[in-house]
């Protein structure tokens, strides 16, 4: 199954809107029952599909594939955010309209705007059609799980000299409902690289310490960015941080208590007007 968002709201490659009346239109009962039980949108369940995201049109519009990475209830509308999953080639409305009877679209919905769940293998039908060019993964292993909206990762060097500020930043995400983790938390795969980027594939935020220029922080850090992930910057030194992740902003702390419990404070508030 997959998500058909079609809006004239979406607003670069980072969120849209659609009319809460809108949902679910020609979506069969049984599968919109399935995704909204009790008349209540299961948030999780539809952020676990894949999505095409498109405007109004059948010609060159842009059509994009993706995922939902948070909804919300705005007045009359749902709001959402979404990442472009990068191993998808842009495609145009015309594609999807090449597709539109393997993926059960029916010709109308090309012109109004709504939200649709199909009971269709987007990916296979994308594969077998010559629009999914999935480079051979010779060395990253990318998951496809889908992303966690409240788990937060914090890529820095396994070290006990960067263990207090991990543990103070998770203490306070934690608190506020938050998942936090490190790869070194848990051992899912044989390769260390297996577990780091199945942790960046599912987290909805990551946070990066630049502290040292550890070059294993920023080579996961540039994952992350090209993942389309929210990417958090700290750092003890703005000396550390590498010309290219310069506009950026980034927080800086001290390595004390009190610079600790700052920079606890200050990463929990920036990830909650991100999140």
């Amino acid at each position: 199954m997959f998500n058909l968002i079609v809006s004239s709201s979406l607003e670069g490659e980072k969120r849209g809107t659609i009319p809460i009346s809108r949902v679910f239109e020609h979506t069969d009962d049984k599968v919109a029952n399935d995704f909204m039980p009790s008349g209540v949108l299961d948030i999780l369940a539809v952020m676990a599909m894949p999505t095409v995201f498109m405007g109004e049109g059948k010609k060159d519009q842009i059509a994009l594939v993706g995922r939902i990475s948070k909804v919300e209830v705005r007045g009359s509308d749902y709001r959402f955010q979404y990442t472009i999953d990068p191993s998808i080639p842009r495609l145009t409305n015309a594609d999807i309209v090449a597709l539109a009877d393997e993926l059960n679209i029916d010709e109308w919905e090309f012109s109004r705007n709504h939200w649709a769940i199909k009971d269709a293998d987007l990916f296979y039908t994308l594969y077998r059609r010559g629009f999914d060019s999935r480079p051979t993964q010779d060395v990253l292993n990318m998951s496809t799980k889908p992303t966690n909206p409240k788990l937060v990762s914090m890529m820095m060097p396994f070290s006990e000299t960067f263990s207090r500020a991990y543990q103070e930043i998770k203490r306070s995400l934690t608190a506020e409902g938050y998942e936090c983790h490190r790869a070194d938390d848990f051992w899912n795969n044989n390769r260390i690289m297996d577990d780091v980027t199945e942790l960046l594939c599912t987290s909805n935020i990551v946070i990066c310490d630049l502290t040292g220029k550890n070059p294993n922080v920023f080579y996961e850090a540039g994952i992350a960015h090209a993942l389309g992930k929210k990417v958090i910057l700290i750092t003890q030194s703005k000396d550390d941080v590498p010309f290219d992740l310069g506009q950026i902003r980034f927080i800086p702390y001290h390595d004390n208590n009190e610079g600790l419990c700052k920079l606890a404070g200050d990463v929990l508030q920036r990830v909650q007007t991100i999140a």
